[in-house]
């Protein structure tokens, strides 16, 4: 399954409710840092970054692991991993389409109201 960046930015401005340029910067931030790969290491983050990585957590865009390791003097050793959540952003990105296309609906029942009217009540007046 890919998730490419029109994906994560659709999946953003649905979930965090923000403008899709906006929503553009920080998925084109997030999709740098993942690359070509499903998960990355928690220490290539600034403290400022992983802001944005915690709010992708909590609408379940990221999904965080942690590995413990023994190292050769016996302590243990732990490596924390974010995921990219693939089947989560799909699913908002499916949303964001399902909103607008019920708003080009609600535009064109709008619309219709308007066309339902005679032509002479659009010249009448009343004082």
């Amino acid at each position: 399954m890919i998730v490419i960046l029109e994906d994560l930015a659709a999946a953003i401005a649905t979930r965090v409710n923000i403008d899709i340029e906006s929503a553009m910067k920080d998925a084109n931030f997030v999709m740098d840092l993942f690359g070509f790969e499903d998960r990355i290491i928690d220490n290539i983050l600034e403290p400022e970054d992983r802001q944005l990585f915690y709010i992708l957590e909590e609408e379940g865009m990221l999904i965080t692991e942690r590995e413990e390791t023994t190292i050769y003097d016996g302590r243990s050793w732990r490596t924390h991993y974010w995921y990219l959540n693939k089947d989560m952003i799909l699913r908002y990105r499916e949303e964001k389409k399902e909103k607008k296309r019920k708003r080009k609906d609600e535009e064109k029942e709008i619309a219709s109201v308007y066309e339902e009217l005679p032509d002479e009540l659009w010249f009448t007046r009343e004082p």
